[in-house]
């Protein structure tokens, strides 16, 4: 079975560097935007996706997508909404502005050296997307089969915790978890319980 990762907005492969599960490919954001992911998935028969942050929203996208195909799914950080609205906690466009600063700013670790416009299509994405109402029609027309982990940060200042919540009622037989710190990046900062997630979802898969 392989495993495919959706990496998050200007981070590089070297967020995963501490999970140890086996995966195929991770997708930057930009090859996320440019359907690189999607063409390969359609090549796939059976595949399991872990999302975080962007890669998240891709992964609610597949998910919805390819339903027989996917036999599980984790989620990390992960929201069909990016931006705040009156109905829906999320970012505003000045935490948005800062985040685009930061990343311009930094230096190595997590983030990726990109271009401003690679960069400024990634935050057109998240800027735009909103799958709220795809996925309650998707969910109440049979939804998803596949197994379903989602982890969320309650201090995550990128992706609400409110968030998880929501797409727990879209997903109702998922496996929920708060974690109590961690932040956005829980790539990093809980390893050990996606490396979990994974294999629970792959020693499913044998049987």
């Amino acid at each position: 079975m392989k495993v495919f990762v959706l990496n998050g907005w200007a981070s590089n492969s070297h967020a995963w560097d501490q999970c140890r599960f086996p995966r195929e490919r991770i997708f930057s954001y930009v090859e996320l935007l440019d359907g690189v992911a999607e063409e390969v998935l359609l090549n796939e028969n059976e595949f399991v996706l872990v999302g975080w942050s962007m890669g998240g929203s891709y992964a609610l996208r597949y998910a919805m997508r390819f339903p027989e195909r996917l036999k599980g799914l984790v989620l990390l950080a992960a929201t069909p909404r990016m931006m705040r609205d009156e109905n829906w906690a999320g970012m505003t466009p000045r935490r948005v502005a800062a985040l685009e600063l930061g990343t311009k700013m930094g230096n190595g670790g997590i983030f990726v050296r990109d271009s401003d416009e690679n960069l400024s299509r990634g935050l057109d994405y998240l800027k735009e997307t909103d799958l709220r109402r795809e996925l309650v029609e998707f969910s109440e027309s049979g939804g998803l089969k596949c197994p379903v982990y989602i982890f969320q940060s309650v201090l995550d200042g990128i992706v609400r915790a409110d968030n998880a919540k929501f797409l727990g009622t879209v997903f109702p037989n998922a496996h929920v978890e708060m974690i109590e710190g961690g932040g956005h990046a829980l790539s990093v900062a809980i390893p050990e319980k996606i490396d979990a997630a994974v294999g629970a979802i792959l020693s499913r898969s044998v049987f």
